[in-house]
């Protein structure tokens, strides 16, 4: 007889949303939704948002529901609010009741008020790095965050920063390699025009270079598309195009 499967822990469970989710966003809404589900007590139906901070700006966000992400969207639009503040000073703040609040102004505290909402705890991630992040928790209830709420907040937020720091780093690096490519691809098609350049023009690969450099600046073109366009027309697929040197148009 197999011995009965032990549960996943949270940890466990956070790195599998890693793997099956299809691209950061869609781990981050996730991780949102996720995070709700461990932080609701007494069959509360939780919110919960999840900020990250990339280059001092909001650059991804993630909600648990469509109002978690209405709320949320009041800090973003003001600037300011508690899950800012969190993950841009990377400490916990707490919002016992929004109708006693006034640390962001009037605005912010009626808004999310508006929306049945009086209190709010924002709890910062450990990153260890650039990019900062936090988890924003709100409640119909004031005062819902006690003591006993925000310890369990904080250790959950502790457990899943490293699975949430290693998201991050995935995250950077699919981005830097896909620059990478687009440079690369970039390079090849400048390559292949400095190729056609040198053969219809019988010249050194300097002076391809030159021609397409002056082609460019001359018809405020990037040169990326001034190489496409060149590489296109000797393919078939456009207007053949030649580039020679400004004095051999003129000798010509």
């Amino acid at each position: 007889m197999l011995p009965p499967e032990q549960p996943l822990s949270t940890t466990e469970q956070i790195q599998n949303l890693i793997l099956e989710s299809a691209d950061f966003e869609g781990f981050l809404n996730e991780l949102a939704r996720f995070s709700a589900h461990q932080m609701a007590g007494d069959g509360d139906d939780a919110l919960c948002g999840i900020t990250l901070l990339r280059d001092r700006k909001a650059a991804t966000i993630g909600w648990s529901s469509d109002a978690a992400r209405e709320v949320d969207q009041i800090q973003y639009s003001l600037s300011q609010g508690p899950c800012l503040t969190a993950a841009e000073e990377e400490r916990e703040v707490h919002v016992p009741d929004l109708f006693e609040e006034d640390r962001w102004g009037p605005d912010y505290a009626n808004a999310v008020a508006s929306h049945g909402l009086r209190s709010v705890l924002s709890l910062p991630f450990d990153l260890q790095g650039d990019a900062k992040a936090a988890l924003n928790l709100y409640s119909d209830a004031p005062r819902k965050f006690d003591e006993r709420a925000a310890a369990k907040a904080r250790g959950y937020t502790r457990e899943i920063s490293q699975a949430l720091r290693l998201a991050v780093r995935f995250s950077l690096h699919t981005d830097s390699a896909a620059n990478l490519r687009a440079t690369l691809e970039s390079r090849t098609i400048i390559d292949i025009a400095v190729g056609i350049v040198m053969a219809q023009n019988r010249c050194s690969q300097d002076a391809a270079i030159r021609i397409l450099t002056e082609a460019s600046s001359n018809s405020n073109t990037k040169l990326r598309d001034i190489a496409k366009s060149l590489v296109e027309s000797v393919g078939g697929t456009g207007t053949r195009t030649h580039y020679q040197e400004p004095d051999q148009v003129q000798a010509g």
